[in-house]
């Protein structure tokens, strides 16, 4: 039973995992269409992304220089954005919601699975962060194709 089930989830293309906080659509895209997506999203939204770190590039060109022969991504980046309005909007709500802007989303491929990308984000809390949560969902979706 668990290879038919397996064999469905394949077969739609993408699942949704959330453990320690993280929300992720892993799906059978490639990096760059799955990076492409989440850019045209992004503006989709009105939104103007900030800043690309290209976190899986430093851990890779800096893996000896620490002791490391491990290579724990192909690619990974992480897009930075921020809505004007509803930062302004949670923030009046709560002041110290300022630790959350700006807001990131990652894409991600692991060295074991390179035909499969991750697109995912941090979870927010309780309160006026989930509707921020809700907005970062929508993108990440519709970066894949999920919307």
């Amino acid at each position: 039973m668990k290879g038919f089930a397996a064999a469905i989830v394949m077969a739609i293309g993408a699942f949704s995992a959330q453990a320690e906080g993280v929300v992720t659509y892993t799906v059978d895209q490639s990096f760059d269409d799955v990076a492409f997506g989440l850019e045209n999203a992004v503006l989709g939204q009105g939104l103007v992304i900030d800043s690309v770190s290209h976190t899986g590039d430093m851990l890779e060109r800096t893996k000896a220089d620490v002791g490391s022969d491990v290579t724990i991504f192909i690619k990974a980046d992480i897009f930075s954005f921020c809505s004007a309005a509803l930062s302004r909007k949670v923030m009046e709500a709560d002041p110290m919601n300022v630790q959350f802007c700006p807001y990131d989303i990652f894409v991600l491929q692991y060295p074991e699975t390179p035909d499969q990308t991750t697109i995912g984000y941090r979870q927010l809390p309780e309160g006026p962060m989930k509707e921020v949560e809700a907005l970062l969902d929508t993108i990440a979706r519709e970066a894949v194709g999920m919307d």
